[in-house]
C-alpha cells in the first residue's frame, strides 16, 4: 500500500515537473526569434569577457531552437569573433574559432544565406588569426582578409560591417607597418 502511494506521488511530481518545463518552453518559444536575439545582445552593452561568453552561450541556445535560421548563426559567429579579437589569448578563443569555422561552413550551405555576410565573417575570422599572432599569421592571412572583404563589398557595396572591418584592418596594418 505504501509503495502504491509512493508511486502515485512520484508520478504527480513528475507530471508537475514536466508541465512546468513545458510551460517554460512554450514561453521561450512564444517569443519571436528576433526578440530572443535582442535580449541576448542587450546584455553586452558594456562588453566584458564573461558577458560576451554568456551572450554567445545564449545565442547557441537560440540557434538550437531555430536551426534553419541564419540570424542566430550570424550573431553567434559575429559575437564569437568579437570576443576572440578582443581576447586573442583567452583559453576559450581557440575552441570558439573552431566552432565559428563550422558555423560559417553551415551557413554557406544554407539557401537563404547572404554571401556578402559570409565573406565578411570569413575575413573577420582571418583577421582574428592575424591578431592572435601577427608575426606568424600576418603574411599568411593578409590576402585572405583583403579578398574576403573586397568580395563582400563587391556582392553588397552597402555592407556596413564589411566596410568597417576593412577600414579597421587597413588602419591596423598601417600602424603595424608604419605607412
Amino acid at each position: 500500500m505504501t509503495f502504491q502511494t509512493f508511486k502515485n506521488r512520484v508520478l504527480v511530481i513528475a507530471f508537475f515537473m514536466m508541465a512546468s518545463v513545458s510551460i517554460n518552453a512554450q514561453q521561450t518559444n512564444g517569443l519571436p526569434m528576433q526578440a530572443l536575439i535582442g535580449q541576448s545582445l542587450s546584455k553586452i552593452q558594456q562588453p566584458t569577457p564573461e558577458g560576451m561568453l554568456n551572450c554567445i552561450a545564449e545565442l547557441k541556445r537560440i540557434d538550437t531552437m531555430f536551426p534553419d535560421s541564419i540570424q542566430p548563426k550570424y550573431q553567434m559567429t559575429l559575437q564569437s569573433l568579437s570576443f576572440c579579437i578582443t581576447n586573442p589569448q583567452a583559453p576559450q578563443t581557440e575552441n570558439l574559432l573552431k566552432e565559428t569555422e563550422q558555423t560559417i561552413a553551415k551557413m554557406q550551405q544554407m539557401k537563404n544565406a547572404d554571401q556578402s555576410d559570409i565573406c565578411t565573417l570569413n575575413g573577420f575570422l582571418y583577421m582574428v588569426r592575424i591578431v592572435q599572432n601577427p608575426a606568424q599569421n600576418g603574411q599568411r592571412y593578409y590576402l585572405d582578409v583583403m579578398q574576403n572583404y573586397e568580395k563582400a563589398l563587391k556582392l553588397n557595396p552597402n555592407n556596413q560591417l564589411a566596410q568597417q572591418l576593412q577600414q579597421k584592418f587597413l588602419e591596423g596594418m598601417r600602424q603595424q607597418t608604419g605607412m
